[in-house]
């Protein structure tokens, strides 16, 4: 008997152990996991109607519940110059959503004990040592006074957008586009044969918005942790990425730059003209960034191009505490620290942001539409957007590939419907 029952745990062990290997997010039917199909049809007909309305060209949308795969659709048209259909397996180019995968990677390094959070930056960058914080301005000439910093710039301060850096092109304030501008920072994606260490140390120079840790200003910071990652793990940081987070996960489909096979999948950008959609053309950027060019410049903040299934096993890992399938990538005590509020009451008392994502509060949940207490979400410049709930085991993403729209709906449509088609 004693045999028998040894047996049966070692079977009952080597089973779980398996299970733990198995590929992560499998589809299953939504009421396995507490979801409602037919509430669910009321996205079909959200997407249908704002496509119907021109308020977006398409978009592919992916629920999942419990590690379960319930909605996966696509709808519309992917490229009005050809009429391709959106598919499922598109790729997209994700552009902020990159920042929280450059977070984390700074993560696995912090759990190696490489640094501390508020360590000064310059420690590892020393040319970040002396930074100074604007204080006036001569338009004519983009002279400018500063003042020097009250405290330096700590990896905790490049997380969260407390640093003082500003963005450059996309920049709210005009003098530090036109300073980015001149100091030829690279900002957001490029096709032109430059690294992220150069455009990094140019940015070193430059004055700052504010003093580090005073205020929240959207920025280039995790550009600069881009190349801290290089800096610290000796590796190219598209590789460390590759080793330490894409292929443990199997985002086989996520990229800075997409390999000649992958080019058909990515998904043009759009915009509105004479009431058709057409293909965006070249701006301060090529919007065909992720697959031509030099393919250097590695932007921690914005240039990753990935698919709904690979950024939802992404998410799928935090909810799981840092491990999917059989592998653990961070401790559970370390997305704990992650997914806290790491700013206080700089963003009013209704949601915050962490060391990787924005999230929602107890005002924020009470809301509605915006997940429970304790929801992550972010999304990207081109119009994609997540959010996942802890609490209800939620992950909702809806990517689209759009630029100079006057109205889009689905984004806020979309978080209410998952809430409605909860049914457990």
């Amino acid at each position: 008997m004693r045999y028998l029952a040894f047996l049966f745990t070692l079977l009952f062990v080597t089973n779980l152990t398996a299970q733990s290997a198995i590929s992560q997010l499998t589809a299953a039917k939504a009421e396995s996991v507490g979801m409602s199909t037919d509430r669910l049809a009321r996205i079909d007909a959200m997407c249908e109607k704002a496509i119907a309305d021109k308020e977006v060209p398409g978009m592919v949308a992916l629920i999942a519940r419990k590690g379960k795969i319930v909605y996966h659709k696509a709808f519309g048209t992917a490229d009005h110059s050809t009429n391709r259909p959106f598919a499922t397996d598109d790729i997209f180019r994700i552009a902020s959503q990159t920042k929280a995968i450059t977070s984390t990677a700074v993560m696995i390094l912090w759990e190696e004990g490489h640094f501390q959070l508020d360590d000064p930056i310059s420690k590892y960058i020393p040319e970040f040592k002396g930074q100074k914080v604007l204080t006036r301005f001569k338009y004519s000439d983009t002279s400018y006074v500063a003042e020097p910093v009250k405290q330096e710039i700590t990896i905790r301060h490049l997380l969260t957008h407390t640093s003082g850096i500003g963005y450059g092109v996309i920049d709210g304030d005009e003098r530090f586009k036109m300073l980015y501008h001149k100091a030829g920072i690279t900002d957001l994606f490029s096709t032109k044969p430059v690294t992220i260490k150069e455009s990094v140390l140019k940015l070193a120079k430059l004055p700052l918005h504010h003093h580090p840790g005073e205020k929240y200003v959207y920025s280039e910071g995790l550009d600069v942790l881009g190349y801290f990652i290089e800096v610290i793990s000796g590796m190219p940081f598209d590789k460390f990425l590759k080793k330490r987070i894409f292929n443990p996960l199997g985002m086989t489909d996520t990229w800075f730059y997409l390999p000649d096979n992958l080019h058909s999948r990515l998904v043009p950008v759009q915009y509105p003209e004479d009431g058709q959609w057409k293909n965006f053309p070249t701006t301060f950027y090529d919007p065909d960034y992720p697959k031509k060019g030099a393919k250097s410049f590695f932007s921690g903040g914005a240039g990753l191009s990935s698919t709904a299934k690979d950024y939802a096993t992404f998410l799928q890992m935090y909810l799981n505490k840092g491990k999917l399938n059989g592998h653990r990538i961070l401790s559970r005590t370390t997305v704990n620290i992650i997914l806290s509020n790491q700013i206080g009451s700089i963003w009013g008392d209704e949601n915050f942001y962490g060391l990787a994502f924005g999230l929602t509060g107890e005002k924020g949940a009470t809301k509605g539409g915006n997940g429970s207490e304790g929801s992550f979400w972010w999304g990207g410049y081109f119009n994609t957007s997540y959010y996942a709930d802890p609490e209800e085991e939620i992950i909702g993403i809806i990517m689209k590939q759009t630029q100079s729209l006057s109205k889009d709906d689905t984004t806020w449509r979309f978080k209410i419907l998952i809430g409605g088609a909860v049914d457990d």
